[in-house]
C-alpha cells in the first residue's frame, strides 16, 4: 500500500512537469550532437568550419544537395546558404 501511494504521488508530479509550457524561443527538440557548442558558427561564411574541429558524424547540406532521410542523433547537420553562409545547425 505503501508503494502505491509513493507511485501515485510521483505520477502526479511528472503529470504536472509535462504540462509546462516551454519559454518563448527554448529548442523543442533535445541537443544529441552538441548544437549548443557550434551555436556562434551560425551567420559565419562555411569556411569557419575548417577551423573547428569536430569528432564524429558531420553533415554539411548546401543548397540543391540531395540528402537521406535518415536520422542520427549525434550527428551534426550544418546548412548552408545560397551566400555560403552557416544558416542553421540541427541533429540528426
Amino acid at each position: 500500500m505503501r508503494y502505491a501511494i509513493l507511485f501515485l504521488l510521483l505520477a502526479a508530479c511528472a503529470t504536472q512537469v509535462a504540462d509546462r509550457s516551454l519559454p518563448e524561443g527554448a529548442p523543442t527538440a533535445p541537443d544529441t550532437c552538441g548544437i549548443a557548442e557550434r551555436a556562434s558558427l551560425i551567420g559565419q561564411d562555411a569556411t569557419a568550419l575548417e577551423r573547428v574541429l569536430i569528432l564524429g558524424m558531420v553533415r554539411v547540406i548546401r543548397p540543391g544537395d540531395v540528402v537521406t532521410q535518415d536520422f542520427r542523433p549525434q550527428r551534426i547537420n550544418f546548412v548552408i546558404s545560397e551566400d555560403n553562409r552557416i544558416e542553421d545547425i540541427t541533429c540528426g
